[in-house]
């Protein structure tokens, strides 16, 4: 075999996975928890009402509900994909369990299972779409989103449907003066970090989303863990899909929109590239707070709703700039420059 053809060597697989290591990784959850710290502080400083009693049990569910969303876009950028029909499902899930229930508690569990079959199919459309057909992750999601919201359409016609009160008491119950979506995120952020971290089937997925050459030389299946990726993270939607219905009494048609750019910021913030390579879960749920708390300081600021889309949007930006520029470079060549300025002549 010719040195042209033979596959890559554990040198060459090396130096090929620089994104996502395990350094910068624990580089971002650092930066993201002191970035977390520094908000609150600033919070209490020039937005004390952000920081209330009140306004933070009802900050804590949205935050609990966005960080269990992020999880799913990053297993799914973890693959070097993107999953840009979270608002569609998020939505149609949302109308599942409250529409079908009509008010009647035990018919929660049954639209509970049917939310969770319709997270399956969307998952698997996404990932028979992205995974074996090799479509752009962007066009497919795209399209997929808008079946989705075309199925939210027309099963409620756009008329909101009252919660449950079983739903609304998970919503929005207290244990011990914390809100219990806040355990529920903590345990879907514990469990999945386990399965992701410590077990070979989630080393195998990120080694796939790492480097895809070296996962085919060692003969993973790229395209089943790539697929499987899609169907995960809308499982994961409907969770947080479940939070945020019981969170809210009369939930809209489109309540899935307040979470696409928010779980794409809290997957950047957290540390994840977007070109795929191990991903932080715990670093993405505490971005998912960072963004709710940055949402409510804006708030108590006054400002309007553009301009909180534009704060969401400038923080993305800098995660992304955060992540993606060799700042030590820049600095080396600054001083550099100014080395040879100061130097005599």
């Amino acid at each position: 075999m010719s040195s042209a053809t033979q596959p890559p060597g554990p040198e060459a697989a090396r130096t090929a996975i620089p994104r996502g290591s395990r350094n910068v990784l624990s580089r971002g959850l650092a930066t993201v928890t002191v970035a977390t710290l520094l908000l609150f502080a600033v919070s209490a400083l020039f937005a004390s009402s952000s920081l209330t009693r009140g306004t933070l049990l009802t900050m804590l569910p949205f935050a609990s509900a966005l960080a269990v969303a992020s999880l799913g876009q990053t297993l799914v950028v973890m693959q070097g994909g993107i999953d840009l029909s979270v608002a569609g499902g998020f939505s149609l899930y949302v109308v599942i369990v409250t529409k079908y229930p009509a008010g009647d508690n035990h018919r929660l569990l049954p639209a509970v299972c049917i939310a969770f079959l319709a997270a399956i199919a969307a998952g698997s459309l996404n990932g028979y779409l992205i995974g074996r057909m090799r479509l752009n992750p962007i066009v497919a999601t795209l399209g997929t989103n808008a079946l989705l919201f075309g199925a939210v359409l027309w099963y409620t016609a756009g008329i909101p449907t009252t919660t449950t009160a079983r739903l609304s008491r998970i919503g929005n119950g207290t244990w011990l003066g914390v809100p219990a979506p806040v355990y529920i995120a903590v345990v879907a952020t514990i469990i999945v970090t386990v399965v992701v971290k410590l077990t070979p089937a989630g080393r195998r997925f990120e080694g796939v989303g790492a480097n895809e050459t070296a996962a085919l030389t060692s003969g993973l299946r790229v395209k089943r863990h790539r697929s499987a990726a899609y169907v995960w993270a809308q499982l994961l939607y409907c969770v947080g899909a479940l939070l945020h219905a019981g969170i809210v009494n009369q939930p809209t048609a489109y309540e899935g929109n307040n979470y696409l750019l928010p779980s794409v910021a809290a997957v950047v913030l957290g540390g994840t590239s977007l070109l795929g390579g191990r991903g932080n879960l715990a670093a993405t749920a505490i971005a998912a707070l960072f963004l709710s708390q940055l949402d409510q300081f804006v708030l108590a600021l006054g400002v309007g709703y553009a301009t909180r889309t534009l704060v969401q949007a400038v923080a993305l930006a800098v995660g992304v700039a955060l992540y993606t520029i060799d700042w030590r470079r820049i600095a080396r060549r600054v001083s550099g420059r100014r080395a040879a300025t100061l130097a005599p002549t």
